[in-house]
């Protein structure tokens, strides 16, 4: 079915994923390799071509994901890729993680033990180490002692420790605390390896840079760059610009199932939360909350319909909702509109949905709703 007899769709670059690949490769050093961020079905993009697509095209070999499910989904995939789960994975499924050679984050010596006490072979990890962000890992007052409790665990049988790692609270950020802040975040990592080559362990990873900390801050210290939200085009933070030529690769489509014209002191959509101030041409458009278009953007978003923006009026639908085409006169059912994407020389992005919704564009693209298929653009 071609993507114009859907009601709704999404479709995604895949000639732009490459380019955005390649914008990122350009910004680590040579020490640096790109690990592809992928959780969340690859930030609503759909994993299965995203990593196909950064296996095959853009040679990626390292892969981070949120949890088991994703982890063996991205192996099926891709067989020789090394997967890193960052999130947590119940110590009764050890096995599963072994079993699928995946990297497991571990953050604490209670989870390493638990999770070599389920699992008759040896399970691969990189420790997280928690310097600031107050969510997971390690919390010791000092590199050294850091460095002592994964040397303890460097000693646990069955437990292989390749790495340690953290996460940034406030790279995209560039106030002066913030930075100072960060600036004591990437430290203290850096320190903890240190101290832990002082005791004669040297691991082949140590990596700290996320999306943000890519673009702003790349060091070559950090062995891998955790790029997310970047590889999809969207902004870390939309206050700081990101590199040139970084682009979304995901457009929002739909179609028109109706226009009609309504006089002045009609009602639209539920709770009658907008009336007709005069006659007003009304296109009703077939997408809604369900589909993941939020309900935050009832009476304030708006939507490309010939290349000019319409707005929302009243609140969005579950399945539907309603714009104003007045000044769209050649407007008329079957016509594809775009809520995220470009049309002519207009362009509405996630980020712009996000500020609306006093939210952000991850959450955007990420609740874009499984009925909504993807449809995947490619040259090749």
């Amino acid at each position: 079915m071609k993507p114009y007899l859907k009601r709704a769709w999404a479709e995604v670059s895949l000639p732009q994923l490459r380019k955005n690949m390649e914008i990122i490769r350009g910004l680590n050093s040579e020490k640096t390799e790109i690990m592809a961020v992928v959780k969340a079905d690859a930030y609503g993009h759909g994993y299965d071509r995203v990593c196909r697509c950064l296996t095959e095209d853009c040679g990626i070999r390292y892969f981070a994901v949120s949890n088991l499910d994703e982890a063996i989904s991205v192996r099926e995939l891709c067989p020789e890729a090394e997967i890193l789960i960052l999130g947590y994975t119940p110590p009764e499924y050890a096995h599963e993680i072994s079993e699928y050679n995946i990297i497991q984050g571990v953050v604490s010596m209670e989870y390493a033990l638990a999770l070599c006490q389920n699992s008759p072979e040896r399970v691969r990890c990189h420790v997280k180490i928690d310097t600031g962000m107050g969510r997971i890992g390690l919390r010791y007052g000092t590199p050294a002692e850091c460095a002592e409790e994964v040397v303890r665990m460097c000693s646990i049988e069955g437990l292989s420790v390749e790495g340690i790692y953290t996460h940034f609270a406030v790279a995209d950020s560039d106030s002066a605390d913030n930075i100072a802040f960060t600036d004591h975040q990437e430290k203290f990592i850096t320190d903890t390896y240190d101290e832990l080559v002082k005791r004669g362990i040297k691991l082949p990873h140590v990596h700290f840079m996320n999306s943000a900390a890519t673009c702003y801050r790349n060091t070559s210290k950090s062995t891998l760059s955790r790029a997310g939200i970047i590889i999809y085009g969207l902004h870390p933070d939309v206050s700081l610009d990101i590199p040139e030529g970084l682009s979304p690769v995901m457009e929002l489509k739909a179609v028109i199932s109706q226009v009609k014209t309504v006089p002045a002191g009609t009602c639209i959509s539920y709770g009658r939360t907008f009336v007709a101030e005069h006659e007003m041409r009304i296109a009703t458009v077939t997408i809604g909350y369900a589909d993941g278009y939020s309900r935050l953007l009832s009476s304030k978003g708006e939507i490309l319909v010939h290349g000019k923006r319409c707005r929302i009026t009243g609140r969005v639908c579950m399945d539907q909702l309603m714009i104003d085409v007045s000044e769209v006169p050649e407007a008329k059912s079957g016509d594809i509109v775009t809520l995220i994407g470009r049309d002519g020389d207009d362009m509405i992005t996630a980020d712009e949905l996000a500020t609306v919704c006093g939210t952000i564009g991850y959450e955007v693209v990420c609740g874009i709703s499984k009925r909504v298929p993807r449809i995947y653009i490619d040259n090749k």
